[in-house]
């Protein structure tokens, strides 16, 4: 091929390159300009309302490709709204709040996950617009992000943005059956079993509070100790029990971060999950070590729920939405 012809070639690549640039951009922004928008709205509604310090916003981040086994979790926001809004039960969590007041619950709707993977952009840059729509709510001053996953590789933008925005790190309850510590599970430094090292990483936490472990080797062990995490077996449950009920958190941080992974349940409980591990926190102890808490909650996420293993009934999705209820009103005040 002659010299002109090689560079000819060489400027379609760039120009071809630079144009799929242009698009993945304005996929962004439009991703971005609905969030805002939608952020927009609900801030005002809760604004002209009154009285609110905080408020619980949904976001769903329907991401499951950084699953090691199964993706279905990109599927569970709509479900687990769908569930919210049942019919079955009524708006009031156990707290006594109301769902249908917007001061306790809005809902800025789903970060479009797949149409920007569509056009080709990667998981830096798609972690990066995960992180500025969790900013995007957090400036509608009083809404605070409580996020649907997805699988849990959502949490390390959430976490990182709500650190950001807040100005310093939190105190993290996480509830798992898995650490979720792996230095880079797989050569995936996103994967939902690295989350948590990116977290410790980013100096996002003063306190990594690790609940329903049962399924941990000796990286996890390992990374645990490198990072000062406390790690909660459930082999050891009914004798720190007392503590996890009892637990004081966010003093002299930016508040505390709850996150929330279903198979830190029981399967009994929860069976639509991608990681079955028996074994694990019965529902109400998950509740009451949420309810007992004592902190300012300030953000949270559910993640791993997967309606493609749940019960023909929906079992597992109710479940869920009965955590993101009561999270929203540990959030709102």
């Amino acid at each position: 091929m002659s010299t002109l012809g090689r560079r000819g070639i060489h400027y379609m690549q760039k120009l071809s390159a630079a144009s799929l640039e242009k698009g993945q951009n304005r996929v962004i922004d439009a991703s971005l300009t609905l969030i805002r928008e939608r952020a927009k709205l609900k801030g005002e509604l809760v604004r002209a309302l009154g009285g609110s310090v905080a408020s619980a916003s949904l976001l769903g981040v329907p991401l499951g490709h950084n699953s090691s086994f199964l993706q279905g979790p990109a599927f569970a926001p709509p479900r687990i709204r769908e569930a919210i809004w049942c019919v079955s039960t009524n708006s009031t969590t156990e707290e006594g709040k109301d769902l249908n007041d917007p001061r306790v619950l809005t809902d800025v709707g789903d970060v479009p996950v797949q149409e920007i993977r569509d056009c080709g952009v990667d998981d830096d840059r798609l972690m990066n617009v995960v992180s500025e729509s969790v900013k995007l709510v957090m400036e509608e001053d009083p809404l605070r992000p409580l996020v649907l996953g997805g699988d849990h590789s959502i949490s390390f933008p959430v976490i990182r943005a709500v650190c950001e925005k807040l100005g310093g790190p939190v105190d993290i309850l996480h509830l798992d059956a898995h650490p979720d510590i792996y230095d880079a599970f797989e050569g995936n430094k996103y994967s939902h079993a690295s989350s948590f090292a990116r977290i410790m990483e980013g100096g996002y936490a003063r306190r990594l509070l690790q609940v329903g472990i049962r399924s941990i080797n000796a990286e996890g062990r390992e990374q645990g100790k490198r990072f000062g995490v406390e790690q909660f077996e459930m082999r050891t449950f009914s004798r720190d029990r007392q503590f996890l009920e009892n637990l004081k958190l966010g003093d002299g941080v930016k508040g505390v971060y709850i996150s929330i992974d279903l198979d830190s349940l029981d399967p009994a409980f929860a069976p639509g999950v991608s990681h079955i591990e028996p074994g694990g926190l019965s529902f109400r102890d998950a509740l009451n070590i949420i309810h007992n808490l004592q902190g300012n909650v300030v953000a949270g996420d559910v993640v791993e729920f997967n309606p493609q293993r749940d019960t023909v009934d929906g079992m597992t999705a109710m479940v869920a939405a009965k955590l993101v209820r009561e999270l929203s009103a540990k959030i709102s005040k």
